[in-house]
């Protein structure tokens, strides 16, 4: 079904486009509320978890500990869960609101909003889209599937998390469907990204060294990337991914600290602090806005364009990031989980797009940067060009971000092969390398397959159809945490459980390895 579908989207891209466009325009429109109630939903049920009694839970027995140091753990889960999504967009997304925001009263200039306040509202319209309620989402999956695989000796596949409900139904086909669904979501949200990170590193690579904006380089990049995410692979989680994506998140953090000390300090420092003010009093009216095209007509159509679209991306996500962010969590607490999921990397997506997307929208407002007619893949890229740095040392800067975002690259790349092939091999917690390997390739080739045969087109019908998978997805998450909460009250007291029928199912027990 899948390499049917890549098919029809290379070959039949002109009309894929528009009927997966159009199916997830109606969709939005008419269903987008679903969207809205259950993102609100699953940031109520984190933080209702959190500081519950249930806090103290252990994803795994009691005696259990983690697998991995917390700053392991959340370096996995960050650039897993958005790492390349954030330098792709760091830039690109702030100074898209700026110039076409949200409510026609909110354009900046002489007779509208002063730059400095439409400025803070792009930017926390930003940090909106990649705060709580993405990472919310990701909880909601990964939390049901971690108590059920490491509390209950489940399999870590979605379907566990439906047992309470289902019972034995749960491993027939009504499970089978949501895995269906979960391979379907992990494999094209992955292939999109995959594809926007390459069209990112190729523009990065004709901005600094001339290097032609073409196929072939596109496909070199891929190979490259994809060859030394398979190494990643083979040398295990520990030894591999577990590595990398550490290194990135220094990578990432030096780089930010370093825009941070050459670019407009005292600017981004202002602006990020107003935007997160503006956030924060803004949370709740945001979270519930679903504007009638009657009423505000350029209100309805900006929520559906980004608002709508992000949860139903971020839920179409839900399956990769929550199913590996469930595998790397064993041993931790649900207050522990909770905590490293949703608060700390909203923390760093607000660092983050506050240094990025600041100083893009310092230099843009001063003339100095024009981002508009550019691509938003080069966004990034421009921004160091704009900042007083020259010689070595911007040629330094730039390559220090291709590196950043290629090792993004890689680790979904690699977490994503994990992911696919627990799904397609039942859940098993310890997966074969060589058949992770051979997923890795696979999403590599599919890349490939969209990127260059199809092109821009082709990756944004496989987006659409992505977001589209997000809505059946988004009613299924739901069902789990009903799940989760019915298996929680199977807890007898805290620290100590209480089996529920059907731990014989466990295919590979709660052990765990520290080189799979």
């Amino acid at each position: 079904m899948i390499i049917a579908f890549i098919i029809m989207g290379v070959a039949f891209t002109g009309p894929m486009l528009e009927a997966t466009e159009s199916t997830r325009t109606w969709l939005g429109e008419q269903l987008g509320w679903i969207y809205v109630l259950a993102t609100v939903f699953f940031v109520g049920t984190a933080v209702f978890l959190m500081l519950s009694k249930y806090g103290s839970i252990r994803l795994g027995p009691d005696d259990s500990r983690p697998e991995f140091s917390t700053l392991a753990w959340f370096a996995m889960l960050f650039t897993t869960g958005m790492g390349i999504g954030l330098v792709f967009w760091g830039v690109a997304e702030p100074i898209e609101h700026l110039h076409w925001p949200r409510d026609a009263s909110l354009m900046p200039g002489p007779d509208g909003v002063p730059l400095p306040e439409a400025a803070s509202e792009s930017l926390a319209l930003t940090f909106f889209h990649w705060g709580f309620h993405p990472w919310a989402v990701y909880i909601a999956l990964g939390l049901s599937l971690g108590y059920f695989a490491y509390r209950k000796g489940l399999p870590l596949r979605p379907a566990s998390a439906l047992y309470p409900l289902l019972g034995d139904r749960a491993f027939g086909w009504p499970g089978n469907v949501v895995d269906i669904l979960a391979v379907f979501g992990t494999i094209f949200g992955l292939a999109t990204s995959l594809g926007l990170g390459t069209l990112q590193i190729n523009g990065g690579l004709s901005d600094v060294f001339g290097v032609p904006n073409n196929a072939f380089v596109q496909t070199v990049i891929i190979a490259v990337i994809t060859a030394v995410a398979l190494f990643s692979v083979l040398s295990g989680i520990d030894k591999g991914l577990r590595r990398l994506s550490v290194i990135n998140l220094w990578l990432a953090f030096i780089l930010l600290a370093f825009v941070f000390a050459v670019g407009p300090k005292l600017w981004i420092i202002a602006s990020t602090t107003t935007a997160t003010g503006d956030y924060l009093s803004n949370l709740v009216s945001w979270s519930l806005s679903f504007p009638s095209p009657r009423v505000d007509a350029q209100a309805a159509e900006w929520v559906q364009a980004w608002t709508i679209f992000y949860w139903g991306w971020w839920i179409s996500w839900a399956p990769f990031v929550g199913i590996f962010l469930a595998r790397i969590s064993y041993g931790r607490t649900i207050r522990e989980f909770v905590i490293g999921a949703l608060f700390a990397p909203t923390a760093v997506c607000v660092l983050w797009f506050g240094v990025f997307g600041g100083s893009g929208l310092f230099y843009d407002l001063a003339g100095r940067a024009n981002f508009i007619e550019g691509d938003e893949a080069q966004a990034a890229f421009t921004l160091l060009e704009a900042l007083p740095i020259t010689g070595v040392v911007a040629v330094i800067a730039a390559v220090w971000l291709l590196a950043v975002v290629a090792i993004f690259f890689i680790t979904s790349a690699d977490s994503g092969s994990l992911v696919v092939d627990m799904l397609t091999n039942g859940g098993t917690k310890k997966p074969n390398r060589i058949q992770r390997g051979f997923w890795a390739v696979c999403l590599g080739g599919v890349t490939w397959i969209l990127l260059v045969a199809g092109g821009d087109d082709a990756l944004s019908a496989l987006q659409a159809a992505s977001v589209i998978t997000g809505l059946p997805f988004a009613v299924i998450l739901l069902f789990m945490v009903a799940g989760l909460f019915k298996g929680l009250g199977t807890e007898r007291a805290p620290g100590e459980p209480k089996k529920v029928r059907g731990e014989d199912r466990s295919r590979s027990g709660t052990g765990q390895s520290r080189d799979q």
